[in-house]
């Protein structure tokens, strides 16, 4: 993996960054205790070979683990970018709500987020999917072209918007 790669998969936004934040304060604070808590009572229950709960318990304790380390670790890798503070309002770049047009005149309206917190039923595709890389830096009028897995198509950038500054 390049390194640009590696620096775009680390961008996220204040919001994206809290989400992620209040999951981990979730799991650390409420969801692990409690497991940790049937695991101790199904442990004293004697024989665990054949215990359902200590079976169960144990396995969603290594899974809440797992998450754990891989929130605090792209937390602490992750570059918060407000799209609101953009200066360059007149191109598109992280956190941009773009509007444009494909070959077949059918209209697309994505905002372009984190890897960690786009979700494309809600109009959100990551910084690293071939429509944002397509569409970095472009300005209203430019023509780009898509890779797209049926070949290249062309799409015309209608609008850029950005969050208004708090």
């Amino acid at each position: 993996m390049s390194s640009e790669k590696v620096a775009l998969n680390r961008y996220i936004s204040p919001y994206g960054a809290a989400v992620l934040r209040k999951e981990l304060r979730e799991l650390a604070q409420v969801e692990r205790p409690k497991v940790v808590e049937v695991v101790s009572w199904a442990a004293s229950n004697g024989d665990r070979s054949e215990n359902a709960d200590y079976q169960y318990g144990k396995k969603r304790l290594r899974e809440i683990d797992r998450r754990l380390r891989f929130l605090t670790k792209r937390l602490d890798q992750a570059v918060v970018v407000d799209p609101a503070a953009q200066t360059q309002r007149d191109r598109v770049f992280f956190g941009a709500t773009v509007t444009y047009i494909d070959e077949d005149d059918k209209e697309y309206t994505v905002t372009i987020l984190g890897v960690d917190e786009a979700d494309i039923v809600r109009g959100e595709v990551s910084l690293i999917s071939p429509v944002a890389r397509a569409l970095m830096r472009a300005r209203v009028g430019d023509e780009v072209t898509l890779h797209t897995p049926s070949g290249p198509t062309m799409i015309d950038v209608l609008s850029i918007a950005y969050p208004e500054p708090v």
